[in-house]
């Protein structure tokens, strides 16, 4: 009997901000990890984590201050050990543990997609569930709520978006379980499009602006929204300079408005407030995906689908192949449609 192989689903952004060509293995995330005790994130991460959910429950903290302190507690820990934030950090843990257990026999294989997209083709075009990273830029762009976003046009598209779909993902799993079966190959699969089939964050945006200039939002009073092409920051200098200048300096001119009045700008203030420390935390949280320069290798999984064509003859119903898709009609009759009919307009 066919011995499983355990495949876990990680990320490929746990091999650190390179530039270039990155090649699957694991070579870069064994360095970090080298310089962690053994496992204690079992452990010791766990234990922070509960003293600090004590501590704020034992000042009554609302249950806004307590998910902003511990999201700002998984930033402060990730980067403590080497990863731009808690989902990285996560995803590296999980590559630990296997490797780890793998000395017990345990086969397994990782799998490392970049951000997935709604699906190709199976169960049907365009499927999706909740809001992926493009998706909430899609969200409040068409919404008009989008004019300017931090990201470097010419970063390609397994970095920051719509890298592969889901379908593909999944078809890449089972394939990996079928063909490893009864082995301990510990093999890692980058499954994404970056290197056989790049696209451009330009072409993205450029996508957004023709779809939405075709097919515009309507808002709650029945009018379209107007959408303009978007302006981008290239880099965090210039994203701080603009925020400054437009955002934080006038919201400190509030905050002295509102003292000497009395508190009567209260509200307002901590509203802006508020976006302001939303809008910063989320540019830095995804900072490390928009301003990305790497290209993930997928030599291993080239050669996974050509094992698959050549010894299996459901190869076609089991497609991971990136350079089929077209990505302007994917984008524009496909994702975004099927974003807009299964997750925003219900």
């Amino acid at each position: 009997m066919a011995r499983p192989t355990t495949v876990e689903r990680a990320c490929p952004y746990v091999c650190d901000e390179k530039v270039g060509l990155i090649l699957e293995d694991s070579t870069s995330m064994s360095k970090r990890v080298k310089k962690m005790p053994r496992f204690d994130f079992e452990v010791v991460e766990k234990s922070l984590v509960n003293e600090k959910l004590n501590e704020l429950n034992t000042q009554d903290a609302s249950k806004e201050v307590i998910t902003n302190t511990l999201k700002d507690l998984g930033i402060e820990r990730a980067k403590l050990h080497g990863w731009p934030n808690p989902y990285v950090f996560t995803k590296a843990m999980g590559e630990v543990l296997l490797s780890h257990h793998s000395k017990n026999n345990l086969p397994f294989d990782i799998l490392r997609p970049p951000i997935i997209s709604s699906t190709y083709s199976e169960p049907f075009p365009g499927w999706v569930q909740g809001y992926g990273t493009v998706d909430s830029v899609i969200a409040a762009y068409c919404k008009g709520k989008l004019t300017r976003l931090l990201i470097d046009p010419m970063t390609i598209g397994d970095m920051v978006s719509l890298s592969i779909p889901v379908d593909m993902v999944v078809n890449s799993i089972i394939v990996a379980i079928v063909v490893n079966a009864n082995k301990s190959s510990g093999i890692i699969y980058h499954v994404g499009s970056s290197l056989r089939n790049p696209i451009k964050f330009y072409d993205i945006l450029s996508f957004m602006f023709k779809y939405f200039t075709k097919f515009p939002w309507v808002n709650n009073d029945e009018k379209p929204i107007v959408v303009r092409k978007i302006s981008t920051f290239k880099t965090m200098a210039t994203f701080h300079m603009y925020m400054k200048i437009r955002h934080s300096l006038p919201l400190k001119g509030l905050k002295l408005v509102n003292k000497v009045s009395g508190q009567s700008f209260q509200d307002v203030y901590v509203k802006y407030n508020r976006k302001l420390r939303l809008a910063m935390r989320m540019a830095e949280l995804y900072r490390p995906y928009l301003l990305f320069k790497g290209i993930f290798d997928d030599n291993n999984t080239e050669e996974l689908r050509k094992i698959t064509k050549e010894g299996y003859i459901e190869a076609k119903d089991f497609n991971f192949d990136p350079t089929c898709i077209d990505w302007e009609d994917y984008i524009m009759n496909t994702h975004i449609p099927g974003f807009l009919k299964h997750v925003l307009i219900k």
